[in-house]
Formats: structure tokens, sequence, C-alpha cells
């Protein structure tokens, strides 16, 4: 059983830089799906943002009908608060709900929060089962 010191050498050093150089092209590809993501969040979050602001144009372009405004919007947005909640509980379910900072979850729940609240004002006002 003799062994050549070289070999066994050679070897060793065949593995690590096997190993470094996958992990370079594992970091590669990492850094550009990184820069490829590194807005996601914030298009995301102008996108409800967009959406909400159509849906309060839609719903505040005439006056309200008379009638009792203000439970109609507090209840309105009371739904619209729960099914946001629902979102993000779903999402922190399926653990997509995480962010790197504060500023981006602010940002992207006060946009979905804004988004439900418009859109279930818009199905209250314009569909007229309620009124």
């Amino acid at each position: 059983m003799s062994w050549n010191i070289l070999e066994v050498v050679g070897s060793i050093v065949d593995v690590i830089s096997n190993t470094s150089s996958g992990s370079t092209r594992i970091s590669s590809a990492s850094k550009k799906d990184k820069k490829k993501d590194k807005y996601f969040t914030e298009k995301v979050s102008a996108r409800f943002i967009l959406a909400a602001a159509v849906l309060f144009f839609i719903v505040f372009y005439k006056p309200l009908p008379v009638g009792d405004q203000t439970t109609a919007l507090i209840v309105s947005s009371l739904i619209g608060i729960a099914l946001s909640a629902l979102l993000f509980f779903l999402l922190n379910l399926m653990e997509l709900y995480y962010f790197k900072s504060i500023f981006k979850l602010l940002l992207f729940s006060c946009s979905v929060i804004a988004f439900f609240i418009a859109l279930v004002m818009c199905v209250y006002y314009k569909s007229g089962i309620f009124i």
C-alpha cells in the first residue's frame, strides 16, 4: 500500500479548486439575480399605489351618495384592512413576507392596505347593492 503524497495533495487541490470555482459561479449567478430583483419590492408597491389611486379616483370622482357616509367609509376601511391582513398572513405562511429594511416593509404594507381599501370602496359604491 504505497501512497504517492503528490497524488493525494493534487487530488485535494483539485477538490478545493472545484469547490471554490463552483462557489464563484454560484456567487456570480446570485449577484445577477440580486441585481435583477434589487427594486422588486418598490416596483410591486408602486403598482399597488397606482392601482389604488385609480380606484380612489373612480370612487370619489362623483359625490358619494346621500346616507351615512362616515359609517360606510369606516366599514369599508376595516374590511380592506382585514383583507390585507389575510394577504399578509398568507404571505407569511409561504415565507414570502420578509424585508431587508423597515422602510420596504412599511412601503409594501401601506400600499397593499390602500389598494384593498380602494378596492372594497369601489365595489361598495359602484355595485349599488349596498346603497
